[in-house]
């Protein structure tokens, strides 16, 4: 099953505009967000490094 952090709406924002106020919003929600660290935590090392890269987020 897919987690909503897969198909995130404020996601596909940052995604396609990482200027705009939804993405600049959804950057810094997944600083704490609990659906986020579970999601991204349960990602294999290779996409992890991926996600750390794409999005600048180092926390776990």
């Amino acid at each position: 099953m897919a987690q909503p952090c897969e198909n995130c709406k404020l996601r596909a924002h940052y995604d396609k505009n990482p200027n705009s106020l939804l993405g600049r919003f959804w950057r810094w929600h997944i600083n704490f967000c609990p659906g986020w660290k579970a999601f991204f935590t349960n990602l294999p090392e290779d996409k992890k490094a991926a996600f750390r890269e794409k999005y600048k987020f180092n926390k776990y």
